[in-house]
């Protein structure tokens, strides 16, 4: 007789080699490659939203992204010529120190990486950074041309989390780790290398506190300005405060930094002297920066230095400017005649409002004492259902306008206790038959009650706890664990605690509280 045992390593074999086979099969991933119908337009635009843009070594061209697509343009202005097409997003570019290559963040592999372009051989880009999930962006060159920085993300418990500074060699391979996220929340990115390699400077969130707060306040600072020390490790803060500071960007000497701040409800261009730690500003017509918010692709758009290092170029009011050091700004005007790619949106029709739709969130589902029924809450109502299907589901109550929960059944399975909630009338403890019927309220104090629970004799615990928050903070006094007897006698067990949990000795129950500090 054949055992099914000596089976399985056959199955498991032709398992693996059908995983194998379709694995070879699978196409490499490629956002630009069309999966469905599309249609091609014509653009013909000589402004654009959130524009980063950079100053090729010799100062003759500019590169800017645009759409998604990346543009070189003489520095004097005229007509762009695109980089880069297709469904890609393709953003942040920056010149190599020797002038003939571009790297640039782009989701072509399917999450955004640090990817490198040659502007001498026109062939496709190469992918620097391999991440799948700490995905990177805002990527600068290392002086030598040998390496690239860029903001590696780190997302956290909650919200969009930090960033951290890697470093990675242009020719591949992984990369190697030069700040520490400051914790899980507060945000870090915009790195770039001082032009001798000795600094590598970024903008961190230097905020009070752990965790992120939403609606900052910009007037006494968000954002300040960091810098490492390549050869001793040593980090220190270059400038913040009032209006914060962020986006920093080296003059080719060294000698200065160019960075933005809030200036009340402006956002400023500032340059720093490094030297004396003089700061004035330059221009005020920038765009709104985004310090208040987790700024994980920058908190603006990159700016360059022009190589005499007199003027920069920044991207405001939806076109690019030469900004002198005397705040004199001149436009660079831009035209892109180009074509994008739109694929048809897949849409499925939705009944806003359907006579009857499936459920499929159930809550506090408990089995009857016997296992013959299951009482739970859905939609905010009681319902009861035999597990074994002889019935569907049906309303146990014959209440409307409460909100029903925390059903417990009684140790005969004779009815079920559970709490409810009315917004004006606030909530109780009631009991109901389990046949089905009114629910008989065994509280006569309004509170806010939850998750009853009845002994073997037949007392109910259920927690009475404090309101506020999205409920009235009524009825908010003698809070705890309370008791109610077989007579209807309520008392006080605790008053602290919460999820009690039975024995087999009805004098005796166990809860949770929360401790001198707050912990469990």
């Amino acid at each position: 007789m054949t055992s099914w045992m000596l089976l399985l390593p056959i199955a498991v074999a032709a398992e693996d080699a059908a995983e194998d086979a379709a694995e070879e099969e699978t196409p490499e991933w490629d956002v630009n490659a069309p999966p469905g119908p599309s249609e091609t337009v014509s653009i013909s635009v000589s402004e654009g939203t959130w524009m980063s843009v950079d100053v090729s070594p010799d100062g003759e061209r500019l590169v800017f992204d645009l759409l998604g697509d990346l543009y070189l343009l003489p520095a004097s202005g005229g007509e762009a010529v695109a980089l880069t097409r297709g469904m890609a997003w393709d953003m942040q570019p920056r010149f190599s120190p020797s002038g003939d290559r571009i790297v640039f963040t782009s989701d072509r592999g399917g999450g955004d990486n640090l990817w490198i372009l040659s502007l001498e051989d026109a062939s496709e880009p190469t992918q620097v950074s391999e991440e799948s999930f700490r995905l990177l962006s805002s990527p600068s060159w290392h002086p030598s041309g040998d390496y690239v920085v860029g903001r590696k993300h780190f997302t956290g418990t909650r919200s969009l989390g930090s960033g951290e500074m890697w470093l990675y060699p242009v020719d591949g391979g992984p990369g190697i780790g030069l700040t520490k996220k400051p914790n899980a929340q507060q945000d870090a990115g915009e790195p770039i290398y001082s032009p001798d390699g000795q600094y590598l400077y970024w903008s961190q969130d230097l905020t009070r506190g752990p965790t992120f707060q939403y609606n900052k306040d910009p007037n006494p600072g968000i954002y300040g300005i960091k810098r490492l020390e390549v050869k001793t490790g040593e980090i220190e803060r270059v400038t913040g405060g009032a209006g914060g500071a962020a986006r920093p960007t080296p003059s080719p000497d060294g000698e200065r930094l160019a960075f933005i701040r809030r200036v009340r409800d402006k956002t400023v261009l500032y340059v720093r002297d490094l030297a004396s730690g003089q700061e004035r500003p330059i221009w005020d017509r920038l765009d709104r920066d985004m310090q208040e918010t987790w700024a994980i692709h920058g908190t603006y758009p990159t700016m360059a230095w022009f190589p005499d290092g007199q003027s920069l170029a920044v991207w405001a009011e939806g076109g690019l400017w030469r900004v002198p050091l005397d705040g004199a700004a001149s436009p660079i005007p831009f035209t892109v005649e180009d074509t994008r790619e739109i694929r048809t949106a897949h849409r499925t029709a939705v009944e806003v409002a359907p006579e009857a739709f499936d459920v499929k969130m159930l809550r506090g589902a408990r089995v009857s004492p016997d296992g013959s029924q299951v009482v739970f809450q859905a939609l905010g109502q009681l319902y009861i259902a035999d597990t074994q299907g002889a019935r569907p589901p049906r309303r146990l109550t014959r209440d409307s306008g409460r909100v029903e929960q925390d059903p417990w059944w009684s140790p005969d399975g004779r009815s079920v206790v559970y709490v409810t909630w009315d917004d004006e009338d606030f909530g109780d403890v009631r009991r109901v038959s389990s046949r089905g019927g009114r629910g008989r309220p065994l509280t006569t104090e309004p509170g806010h009650y939850r998750r009853p629970v009845v002994a073997a004799d037949g007392t109910i615990y259920a927690e009475k706890i404090r309101g506020g928050r999205l409920r009235s903070p009524l009825y908010s006094s003698d809070t705890g664990i309370i008791a109610i007897d077989r007579r209807g006698a309520v008392s006080l067990v605790s008053e602290d605690g919460y999820s009690v949990q039975l024995t087999d000795d009805p004098e005796r129950i166990f809860y949770q509280d929360y401790g001198d500090e707050g912990s469990t």
